[in-house]
């Protein structure tokens, strides 16, 4: 069952990619993130919201260890530590944050507590 979560978890965090790497003036929207005068902003969407995680969940699917699962859902306690202290300093739309923030700690702590204690 663990493997099946695992990979969940992963093809998740390749779709939320998926919206940036695709689909990034949408993204950025959501994200209420506003354009400028440049086209830079997509750029980074499509790579630091998009591709870097489109490729790390597949990485993840095609390593296929726990240490690797462990290891994106380090990534995931990343955005969510940095989402919350966001939420403490920024002021930002509390439940827009506090889901994303949510759906970002659920993934990190199922990711780090059932891959840890695995054998690798």
């Amino acid at each position: 069952m663990t493997n099946v979560i695992n990979v969940i978890a992963a093809l998740l965090t390749v779709g939320f990619g998926m919206f940036g790497f695709l689909a990034p003036s949408f993204t950025a929207t959501s994200l209420d993130l506003a354009p400028t005068n440049s086209t830079m902003g997509l750029s980074e969407m499509r790579a630091s919201v998009g591709g870097l995680f489109v490729v790390t969940g597949l990485a993840v699917i095609w390593l296929n260890n726990p240490m690797a699962y462990a290891m994106l859902g380090v990534v995931y306690a990343g955005a969510a530590l940095g989402r919350f202290v966001s939420v403490a300093l920024d002021n930002p739309p509390l439940v827009k944050a506090l889901t994303f923030g949510g759906i970002e700690l659920v993934l990190a702590l199922w990711l780090i507590l059932a891959n840890f204690s695995r054998d690798v």
